[in-house]
């Protein structure tokens, strides 16, 4: 009896044990099942907060600059991001943004081929007093996309957002110019730049920045190799703009997807 008793227990413990274990491999296949629409969903979340607060910043800001007050108390002290609006130089980060543009035009060619360092912005907007890096954002209502932009290629900043390329234009439409912007694809489950390829000729790409919205229209797509970089350069004297990511070339490796635009 004793034997059978102990026979029994075992056979208990064996088979809670296998209940738990199998318990536990369904939590981690549906962890897995859910973890790319729960990450996507945080981080659209996140990029379309960013850039929604954007517009109350830029409100704010223009509402100081005129005198006016919104009757919103972050008007008039601290508020997103630490930021204080009464010192924020738009009008000298224009200016600046411009020289930037003008300088690229001049000789973007020897510093794409001889730096190529994205890292560095192509300028410090904490100089304007904005410290959270924010340029503005890139909005593409045909394929459900609203992004911050931010400045310099930064694993923090292309976790949440688009990043502008350094050494290419500023994305303030001035004529001879091209802004290259960069976005992930397929980046742990999150949605940034995955649907560009789904970018139709006169379909509509909005930047918004601290001066307006600049709207372009897709003109093509391209392919390239990483190496490659002519599609980058300015070459005419419309404003345009390229969206870049990451595609998959069949071998194992990447090659990269280009968006094209010009300025309505």
């Amino acid at each position: 009896m004793k034997r059978k008793e102990e026979g029994s227990r075992k056979h208990s413990k064996i088979r809670i044990t296998l209940t738990i274990i199998a318990f536990l491999l369904l939590l981690s296949g549906l962890g897995l099942l859910l973890f790319p629409p729960i990450s996507n969903g945080y981080g659209k979340y996140v990029a379309n907060g960013i850039a929604d607060n954007f517009d109350n910043r830029v409100k704010n800001i223009q509402n100081i600059k005129k005198g006016k007050t919104t009757g919103d108390k972050l008007s008039d002290s601290m508020n997103d991001s630490g930021i204080d609006y009464k010192k924020v130089d738009i009008d000298a980060l224009y200016r600046d943004s411009a020289l930037y543009n003008e300088k690229i035009r001049e000789n973007q060619f020897s510093l794409l081929t001889s730096e190529m360092v994205f890292k560095k912005p192509a300028l410090y907007l904490s100089k304007y007093g904005i410290y959270d890096g924010v340029y503005g954002y890139v909005s593409i209502p045909s394929i459900d996309l609203k992004v911050p932009i931010y400045l310099g290629v930064q694993n923090n900043h292309m976790s949440y957002g688009a990043v502008h390329l350094t050494y290419t234009s500023l994305p303030i439409g001035d004529k001879k110019s091209k802004c290259v912007l960069a976005g992930h694809t397929g980046y742990i489950g999150r949605i940034f730049f995955d649907n560009i390829r789904q970018l139709n000729a006169g379909d509509t790409i909005k930047v918004v920045n601290y001066w307006g919205t600049i709207n372009y229209t897709v003109t093509g797509h391209s392919v390239i190799k990483p190496n490659e970089g002519s599609d980058l350069f300015i070459n005419n004297d419309s404003a345009g703009i390229v969206l870049v990511t990451c595609i998959g070339n069949g071998e194992g490796g990447f090659d990269r997807y280009l968006v094209f635009g010009e300025r309505k």
